[in-house]
């Protein structure tokens, strides 16, 4: 197995409340009028300063909203009542919102007792939902139905501002294989840490549960309560002494997006199955390709257990020269400032499975 990463410039925002064009990363955070470094990484204010705001990139610690702190609970889609459809009008408030459909469309069906279906078609570039609350070690498990064509990737993650994130993957026609994956704060490894699992009984027609055990020592990856691969955090240090293991608040993401359109590399499109058939009976007959999501349960298991009085984490001056501290807080999380944003069809290229990073395994 050869394995690649490749980072795709082509995130594109047209913004209410922003400095237009002004980009932040580690060497370049963002200026006092402009002080929220967004999870695309452009410099802004209102939504800018919400959900993917990273904190290292903004202009001090403290610009970016307290994440709403974490919350155990089973989430079901009889109905889409508890999912903000215009994520332009999300504040912050996490008692409000369970979830944000941050990009493309979505229906909601009842043939399984209530699923939510996440669309993507040829003109929007996909579809994602994202948690309003945040995940600091813990449980998710996602009852998921995956798309089943070459070229369309299935996608549940765990994502923190700072880049920590967790994988599940299903690229392409192969519905026998999952694929697992994890990095540290956006570190591009010289091989990835991608595998596959397969044997699975099709995930296009059948729901399987796919779990993220994340614990602050082990992540474990499980499907259907069988446990197909565990990482030790001892495992992933470096020659510096650096564990390289997540560590910091996550929002749970779904999402479906097309790998295989013209512009993709060569090596994205065939790790996904190569280019899409826009002329495929499935999508003639339906207007979409689609994703289904039956539940989602998370289990809370914070290092220390919050008081009553909490209300969300915040980010604190690094624990060492490469880990930033988390605390527990009772600041609000809800950004009175919010004035809305638009977002280019394609930032769902570099914005899905790896947020600005594309795990290709061929």
């Amino acid at each position: 197995m050869l394995s690649l990463l490749l980072l795709i410039p082509l995130i594109q925002l047209v913004t209410l409340g922003s400095a237009q064009g002004i980009t932040c990363n580690v060497t370049s955070p963002c200026p006092t009028s402009a002080p929220c470094c967004s999870e695309y990484g452009y410099c802004g204010t209102g939504e800018f300063c919400l959900g993917g705001c990273n904190p290292i990139h903004s202009h001090s610690l403290n610009s970016c909203m307290p994440n709403p702190v974490c919350e155990s609970a089973q989430y079901v889609f009889t109905d889409n009542s508890r999912i903000l459809s215009n994520v332009t009008h999300f504040d912050g408030n996490a008692t409000e919102w369970d979830w944000t459909l941050d990009k493309g469309n979505m229906l909601n069906t009842n043939t399984s007792g209530g699923e939510l279906a996440l669309l993507l078609t040829q003109t929007n570039g996909g579809s994602r939902i994202s948690s309003t609350r945040y995940l600091h070690y813990g449980t998710v498990t996602a009852r998921i139905k995956t798309g089943r064509w070459g070229g369309v990737v299935t996608a549940f993650i765990t994502m923190s501002s700072i880049k920590d994130e967790i994988d599940w993957e299903w690229p392409g026609a192969n519905t026998t294989q999952a694929q697992t994956n994890y990095f540290w704060q956006g570190f591009i490894p010289a091989q990835t840490n991608g595998l596959t699992t397969g044997g699975l009984t099709d995930t296009f027609s059948n729901y399987h549960d796919y779990t993220i055990d994340w614990q602050s020592d082990t992540l474990t990856w499980l499907i259907d309560g069988n446990i197909v691969r565990t990482l030790k955090k001892s495992d992933t240090i470096n020659s510096n002494g650096v564990a390289l293991y997540p560590t910091t608040p996550a929002r749970i993401q779904i999402s479906i997006w097309p790998a295989g359109i013209q512009g993709s590399p060569a090596g994205t499109v065939q790790w996904a199955g190569g280019m899409i058939n826009w002329n495929d009976p499935d999508y003639a007959s339906a207007g979409h390709f689609y994703t289904l999501i039956s539940s989602v349960n998370v289990t809370c298991n914070d290092p220390v257990k919050p008081t009553d009085n909490v209300t969300s984490y915040v980010y604190t001056p690094n624990v060492t020269a490469f880990t930033p501290g988390i605390e527990f807080s009772n600041q609000t999380t809800i950004n009175s400032a919010s004035t809305g944003y638009i977002v280019n069809p394609l930032f769902m290229l570099a914005a899905t499975a790896a947020s600005l990073f594309l795990t290709l395994s061929f």
